[in-house]
């Protein structure tokens, strides 16, 4: 398993008093009882419900600091390494040691895993769907605190860097310092909300305040601020000529879902992929392919038509940032329309359905004894046969 980016925190809740505290009150009355009817050896098999990207690092780094402040034995046995595809129901890892000492554990670990590895799944999904556009990780804003950020962070990292080794281009990074070390980073990146352009009066302005605070920065405007994408992105490159010409310009499209981009209407968006795509209309789409194709918002048509703009008035290096909703459905409906997108900003690999994010972990053996409830035969041992790629705890 590949080292992290940065250097590891010490988890905060690995005393007994903050897990007696945080875990389900059944697990501690388990540990209760066991204790004073005789410990014996167990092994946990730990699963999700669904396919997903195997993402457990953050569970295992709690795990070990916990069996260090405890002074335990765990083996743990991982049947899949980090980023590798793992199937619905197909054990991740086995967890062997005391149930005493492990019985009060399941709740957190199961917090740190599920999520992760479904997150990741989306994100690998997401890379693959573009895989020649760059990805920037921008779920801080959605998340639940700083574990969940960091949470998320990390598995947009696991799944970039296992789309990334079947040629994707991937996240090459994120939108803040605290998490930027899982892609390789010392610092997040972007340059302005909609904020700074609503204060600066105008997008040029904008534009010119930024440049003249971080001069050695390169550029990315926000153009959906006035409703007027096409003439205040012009505006812009004409503004700062040699950042166009050399590459360190950027539009990046957010369009409202409320309305079109400037310049655009249903018979308009039809005739720009026509244009350009006309394979990507000439089928049977549900509603919500067809709006990411020609609706509102950041659609297909609306990509073409700024690349469009800013080709035909001289600006072919000005690049294109694309955010909005961009999870796998639409980074799919993208790529068909092949629309020229050269970054998306994205927080959408974040679970869109929690219950599919619940990890589940079930006793398979007692003191070597296979055994567990009926329904789970499957969670059983099987070998070696289950590990992928030399798996290894």
């Amino acid at each position: 398993m590949p080292k992290r980016g940065g250097p590891a925190s010490a988890p905060s809740d690995t005393t007994d008093a903050a897990i007696a505290a945080r875990t389900d009150s059944y697990f501690n009355r388990t540990k209760a009882i066991v204790a004073r009817f005789g410990d014996t050896r167990v092994t946990y098999a730990v699963f999700l419900r669904r396919p997903v990207v195997s993402a457990p690092r953050l569970m295992l780094d709690w795990l070990r600091a916990v069996a260090a402040a405890r002074g335990m034995e765990i083996k743990i046995e991982v049947m899949h390494e980090e980023g590798q595809w793992v199937g619905a129901g197909d054990p991740l890892l086995y967890l062997t040691g005391s149930l005493v000492a492990l019985s009060d554990l399941e709740t957190i670990l199961l917090q740190k895993l599920g999520a992760a590895c479904v997150a990741a799944h989306n994100a690998y999904q997401m890379c693959l769907e573009l895989p020649q556009v760059a990805f920037l990780a921008m779920e801080a804003r959605h998340c639940a605190g700083a574990e969940m950020q960091e949470m998320m962070a990390y598995a947009a990292s696991v799944g970039s860097r296992a789309a990334q080794r079947e040629g994707a281009k991937g996240f090459i990074g994120n939108a803040n310092d605290a998490t930027a070390h899982w892609f390789g980073q010392t610092s997040g990146y972007g340059t302005m909300p909609h904020a700074l352009i609503g204060y600066a009066g105008t997008t040029v302005r904008a534009a010119e305040m930024f440049h003249e605070t971080f001069p050695d920065q390169a550029l990315t405007v926000l153009v959906d601020y006035f409703g007027r994408e096409v003439t205040d992105g012009l505006a812009v490159a004409r503004r700062f000529p040699d950042l166009a010409a050399g590459g360190q310009l950027a539009m990046r499209l957010d369009t409202h879902g409320g309305r079109f981009l400037e310049g655009l209407d249903p018979a308009e968006s039809y005739a720009v992929l026509e244009r350009h795509a006309p394979g990507a209309i000439r089928r049977y789409r549900s509603e919500t392919e067809l709006r990411h194709l020609v609706g509102t918002g950041v659609s297909a048509a609306a990509v073409w038509k700024m690349r469009e703009a800013l080709d035909q008035a001289g600006f072919p290096k000005v690049r294109i940032v694309a955010s909005s909703g961009f999870g796998v459905g639409k980074c799919r409906v993208m790529a068909e329309a092949k629309a020229p997108i050269d970054v998306v900003g994205t927080g959408s690999f974040i679970p869109d359905a929690w219950n599919e994010t619940y990890a589940t972990a079930d006793i398979v053996e007692y003191d070597g004894v296979p055994r567990v409830k009926v329904g789970r035969e499957f969670l059983l041992r099987h070998g070696e046969a289950r590990k992928k790629n030399g798996g290894h705890g």
